[in-house]
Parts: C-alpha cells; sequence; structure tokens
C-alpha cells in the first residue's frame, strides 16, 4: 500500500512540476512579452523582453512599467547594431516602439 501512495506522490508531484515549466516558457504573440529588464533614459525605456525561450529588447516612450509586468506593444521599426550614445551601449536589435500596454492580471 506504501508503494502505491509513493507512486501517486511522485506522480502528483512531477505533473505539479511540468505545470510551473510550462507557465515560465510561455510563448505571447510577436508584439508581447515580459519585461526582465529595464533602461530609462531621456524619452525613453528601453525593456528588455522574455516570450517563450527569446529575450530581446524594445525602446519605447517613456513608460512606467516593473520587471515581471507583461507588454503589448505596437512595432514602428528594428534597428541591428544600434548604438545608443546616452547609454554608451550596442545592442545586437532593438524593436522601436510607438506605444505599450501593460496587461493587468486576473
Amino acid at each position: 500500500m506504501s508503494k502505491i501512495l509513493s507512486i501517486i506522490i511522485l506522480a502528483t508531484s512531477l505533473s505539479c512540476l511540468s505545470s510551473v515549466s510550462a507557465y515560465a516558457e510561455t510563448t505571447y504573440p510577436a508584439n508581447e512579452g515580459v519585461v526582465t529588464s529595464i533602461i530609462d533614459t531621456a524619452g525613453y525605456t528601453y525593456m528588455e523582453l522574455a516570450n517563450g525561450n527569446k529575450k530581446f529588447w524594445i525602446a519605447a516612450p517613456t513608460t512606467k512599467v516593473k520587471e515581471g509586468d507583461h507588454i503589448r506593444f505596437v512595432e514602428n521599426m528594428r534597428m541591428h547594431n544600434f548604438t545608443s550614445k546616452t547609454l554608451n551601449r550596442t545592442f545586437d536589435e532593438v524593436i522601436f516602439v510607438t506605444s505599450t500596454q501593460v496587461e493587468i492580471k486576473k
């Protein structure tokens, strides 16, 4: 009887772990992601977003966000090897956006 109980507990634990992993790697539409890093500058907020296994940077008009927020955005232009003189940093790719929307968790 204890072997059966152990198997049931193990199976339940594994199913819980798989659902947590699925949540952590949620894939959203291409114009969405979860904020993992934020850099504010004069006039722009740079946000690194995670979408599934991908991470990418967007630059939006100054936006109040925090890490963990789910963001939707309207893409305007992609720039490769973009150097921000303000940040003294070059991004492999940055997506400039015209607007963002923070998704409210229900």
